[in-house]
């Protein structure tokens, strides 16, 4: 019987693997919004504009009255209309994961560049990276691969900006916030109620569901932040001039506020091997989870961290990785891989990924092990 232990993945920014349907699918999308943003900027004015059918043909605008064309379109259309016409390449990525010397792999790895163009990002591209341990079997992680980036992807294109509202990071970022929220909470109700069989009701993997979960960091990039939400004990560190900057903070059960937030719901921390709740998981918040849901809740810790020059890399990896190397090291090896390979980038990112599982499997790491990073430098 054959056996696969591990896989990885490199990204470069000239990769034509993706081109045809991902480029069909930007230019359409791309030609939608035009249209809609050109709609709107004319009932702004009062007239009814006219959009060609190709992207760079001239605008026509008349009044409502036929007697003089117009150009009145807002500011804030134009700006809209420009980002929409930019296509920006994506981020170069590098990923690996390996079973290591667990017996079953239950680590899912999700990425998907130029995931959605939403309003609150002013119509320009994100780009969606995910890391899922799953616990108790591979039922939700598998889940979470699946169904996350699209379940974020509705709730950013339905995010709205409101005048007078910011549609960034700034003041808190209340619409990237509602919206994240909203996806993890989406996500954690599918999987209490979803089996992987495809049933909504009453199957016989149903019984096996309620021991079932999974952590979920997710990072959002744009071109001028990095959003990070995460549940359960997977990590993201993001780089900045050779320097760790922690963008999450493990969720562990005798986390002193987590430990607060359990005890006041009637849970209690039992320590088997470590801290668990109610003596079983030995985290305080993840997806699913559907026997300890009164006591380990889904909803994210999201940071909001902008953009510098400084940045050179994102890792966001499982605990598999962590638990055996700090946050200093893991940017010490990928800076070192930068160092080293300066002139050519997939060998960087693809080396800092795999050195990065190497060291931890020579660190005797007992758990499956996942990785992804992201080159900000660009």
């Amino acid at each position: 019987m054959k056996r696969v232990y591990g896989s990885r993945k490199s990204v470069m920014v000239s990769n034509e693997d993706e081109d045809s349907s991902v480029k069909c699918r930007e230019r359409r999308r791309r030609r939608i919004a035009i249209r809609r943003m050109a709609a709107v900027a004319a009932d702004a004015s009062g007239s009814s504009l006219v959009v060609g059918e190709n992207e760079g043909q001239k605008d026509v605008a008349k009044t409502t009255s036929g007697d003089k064309p117009t150009t009145s379109i807002t500011a804030a259309s134009i700006m809209s209309l420009i980002n929409i016409m930019e296509t920006p390449p994506p981020p170069v990525y590098g990923m690996m994961s390996v079973i290591g010397r667990q017996r079953e792999m239950e680590d899912e790895v999700s990425v998907k560049t130029n995931l959605c163009r939403p309003e609150i990002n002013g119509f320009r591209p994100v780009h969606f990276f995910g890391v899922f341990d799953g616990h108790g079997g591979r039922h939700v992680s598998a889940l979470c691969k699946e169904s996350m980036h699209v379940i974020m992807e509705e709730e950013l294109m339905q995010a709205k900006v409101i005048e007078g509202e910011t549609n960034g990071g700034e003041g808190g970022g209340g619409l990237w916030r509602t919206a994240i929220n909203r996806s993890f909470q989406r996500m954690d109700e599918m999987a209490l109620r979803l089996c992987l069989c495809g049933s909504s009701s009453i199957c016989r993997c149903s019984p096996r569901l309620s021991f079932m979960g999974s952590t979920a960091v997710v990072s959002i990039l744009t071109k001028e932040y990095v959003f990070v939400a995460n549940c359960g004990d997977s990590r993201a560190v993001l780089c900045r001039n050779g320097r760790p900057v922690p963008l999450s903070i493990d969720h562990k059960p005798d986390r002193e506020d987590e430990r607060a937030r359990i005890e006041a719901c009637g849970g209690r921390i039992m320590f088997a091997d470590g801290a668990r709740v109610e003596g079983i998981l030995g985290m305080s918040r993840a997806i699913g989870d559907r026997l300890l849901k009164q006591w380990v809740t889904s909803e994210p810790e999201i940071s909001i961290t902008r953009r510098e020059a400084g940045d050179e890399c994102l890792i966001v990896g499982s605990d598999g990785l962590w638990d055996v190397l700090s946050s200093e090291l893991a940017c010490k090896i990928v800076h070192d891989c930068f160092v080293e390979h300066e002139h050519d980038v997939e060998p960087q990112i693809d080396s800092a990924a795999t050195l990065l599982v190497r060291l931890a499997l020579g660190r005797r790491s007992t758990d499956n092990i996942s990785v992804i990073v992201i080159d900000l430098r660009n």
